[in-house]
């Protein structure tokens, strides 16, 4: 049988390396954009208008017109390749006649907007404060739903309270992973914090629980069944009976997710990024950190030495 739980060392290493990069990606973004992760209006508030031209249209001309029309600092970018004379405007509120101002100022001084393919998205700036902090709210009370759900489960064996701690330390690495990602992505595509994104954020959390409760549950069964060996074996043992269940839900779902970037829409591209890394990152965590957490923690107990199944019984 594969000593698994032996590699822990290195599983920790790359673990740790992947949280650094991370976190060196989200510190780059804030020294770019002044954020750590670029947020949309969904959260910020804020008007985001899409805008289709029919000609050539230049950032300074843009941008003036929206500074002419009461908007200071507006952010300007061009989506696409030059010739496709997409731009997006990140501005404040604005109301729904100021936003027909402004479009009928780009008509007479930059170039024809095409009303058809341009959109214009609202979102009031007290409805983002809130959806911030329903969102933060929202991950905090998964991250102690999870806790407490792992603790109750595995109540009747010792130390169940270690189980939900090692869910919860494998679940904020693969949070970090999946921030630093899109993070990164933000600042190579321009990608933002949305609603959808956040959606994948908590889906990839929900994942990353089911995966360590499979691992962790069959650690349960073979406890009493192994009494008297080591910790380290039974761990290893359960680990191995269930990595090939773990791998083939994650597979079919990453082989669904795969098809979708290549085919799908670009609007869902990053929505689909998101989990599929996400599912990446949670598969390697649930074994490769929450489970190794358990044995160290248990021969850490044990002063060192290697804990048998009649201690942990």
């Amino acid at each position: 049988m594969i000593n698994f739980v032996q590699q822990r060392r290195w599983f920790f290493i790359i673990a740790a390396g992947l949280v650094v990069l991370s976190l060196v990606a989200l510190g780059v973004s804030q020294a770019i954009f002044g954020q750590a992760l670029r947020i949309s209006i969904d959260f910020t508030g804020g008007s985001l208008f899409v805008l289709q031209f029919q000609s050539p249209a230049t950032e300074d001309g843009i941008r003036q017109v929206f500074e002419d029309q009461g908007l200071a600092g507006p952010i300007v970018q061009q989506l696409g390749t030059k010739d496709e004379n997409l731009w997006q405007v990140r501005a404040r509120f604005v109301s729904s006649d100021e936003a027909s101002a402004i479009m009928n100022a780009l008509d007479a001084q930059v170039g024809t907007v095409d009303r058809a393919n341009s959109t214009v998205d609202t979102v009031d700036p007290t409805v983002g404060a809130e959806v911030t902090r329903t969102a933060g709210l929202a991950v905090l009370a998964a991250a102690v739903a999870v806790l407490l759900f792992i603790w109750y489960s595995f109540r009747r064996i010792p130390h169940a309270f270690r189980y939900g701690v090692a869910s919860i330390v494998a679940m904020m690495v693969n949070v970090v992973v999946t921030l630093g990602f899109y993070t990164l992505m933000g600042i190579l595509q321009g990608w933002e914090v949305n609603a959808l994104f956040l959606t994948a954020l908590l889906t990839v959390i929900g994942f990353s629980v089911q995966d360590v409760i499979v691992v962790f549950d069959r650690i349960r069964e073979n406890i009493p069944r192994h009494r008297g060996e080591p910790f380290e074996l039974i761990v290893n043992r359960s680990v191995m009976e269930t990595v090939h269940r773990s791998l083939a839900t994650q597979l079919n779902a990453m082989f669904v997710m795969i098809a979708i970037l290549l085919f799908g829409g670009a609007s869902i591209k990053p929505f689909i990024a998101t989990m599929l890394v996400g599912m990446v990152s949670e598969t390697f965590t649930s074994l490769c950190v929450a489970v190794p957490i358990l044995v160290v923690w248990e021969e850490r107990s044990q002063g060192g030495k290697p804990a048998s199944a009649q201690a942990t019984a």
